[in-house]
């Protein structure tokens, strides 16, 4: 009797992402936010979901990802029964990406399961993902830099409108405040329905800064000018959001100070990944990243520095397949 193969379990894995920017909060030529963002090889999110009798959650996040795995289930596959199991977990409001890197995994891992069509930025929107920025979606299918082109009132997510590797000897420095947590929820919604009216010439010098001085920066490998670029929109854009963070640029004034004094030893384009607390900065290489890190220790109480690849690949999905007896 002839057998088909079926998917028994799918295994995803989904790594952190710096939001590197806003550039466009002034909104008038009808697509706000747009940003800058770059897939970094950890933090992680792994997950495993397996068919089962009845449905379960369990690991790390695992109240987070119940709510989003039903949401899953309730758009691709209403009724199916699975065990979902959280393996590791990108640390939550830091900002890094968590809850939508966690959101993506979950829906993709589902639909390889059910062997349902879509894509990220589709599944971004289902799962209620990618309100203001289409950077997790476009990291979750490609790794690498990019650049989201900004969402329209009530339209679809922000697409991504470029994609760049990131040149794989330079490294990503990480500075970590397990103490603080970024806005998130209705917090942050309050946040920015209380920050002023964003300058029109700023949007415009910010874009500028993206197009003449970071795209072509990476792409020649010119890490200077690519730093200049990121301190300069992280500078602008830190200060906008300054009123929502304690009067600050950075929302952790020990991570403020940790990310100083990378530079001060040579690291470049320094700033806050999101709402924070996670800040970060750049180096050259392995050897380089090794040595600043090094001039800086002992760390203040509660900080870690740690050193990142670029992960110039989307997330990872693996299917393990089960035969079925077909009639």
């Amino acid at each position: 009797m002839p057998a088909d193969r079926s998917v028994n379990e799918v295994r995803v894995a989904a790594s952190a992402r710096l939001h590197l920017g806003f550039l466009d909060l002034h909104g008038g030529l009808g697509r706000k936010f747009g940003g800058l963002g770059l897939a970094i090889d950890g933090p992680k999110t792994r997950l495993t979901l397996t068919r089962a009798e009845e449905v379960s959650v369990e690991g790390p996040e695992a109240p987070r990802a119940a709510s989003l795995f039903e949401k899953a289930r309730s758009a691709f596959a209403p009724g199916l029964k699975a065990r979902l199991v959280i393996q590791e977990a990108i640390p939550a409001h830091a900002g890094l990406g968590s809850g939508t890197q966690l959101a993506l995994a979950i829906a993709a891992g589902l639909r390889r399961l059910e062997d349902v069509v879509g894509d990220a930025a589709s599944d971004a929107a289902a799962m209620g993902r990618g309100a203001r920025s289409g950077l997790g979606a476009g990291l979750f299918e490609h790794g690498g830099f990019v650049v989201d082109g900004g969402r329209s009132d009530d339209g679809p997510t922000a697409p991504i409108v470029a994609r760049l590797p990131f040149p794989p000897e330079w490294r990503v420095l990480l500075v970590s405040d397990s103490r603080a947590e970024g806005a998130h929820g209705e917090g942050e919604r309050e946040a920015f329905a209380r920050l002023p009216a964003f300058s029109e010439s700023m949007a415009g010098e910010l874009c500028r800064r993206v197009l003449m001085q970071a795209l072509p920066a990476l792409i020649e490998r010119d890490l200077a000018g690519f730093g200049a670029a990121i301190a300069h929109i992280q500078q602008a854009v830190g200060d906008y959001f300054a009123p929502a963070q304690g009067g600050r640029r950075f929302l952790s004034p020990v991570v403020e100070r940790t990310v100083a004094a990378l530079v001060a030893q040579g690291a470049v384009g320094g700033g806050q990944t999101s709402w924070g607390p996670t800040g970060f900065a750049f180096a050259a290489s392995e050897a380089e990243a090794e040595r600043i890190v090094s001039r800086i220790r002992p760390l203040e109480a509660g900080l870690s520095v740690e050193v990142f690849r670029a992960l110039d690949c989307g997330a990872k999905i693996d299917a393990v397949y089960a035969r079925v007896a077909s009639a």
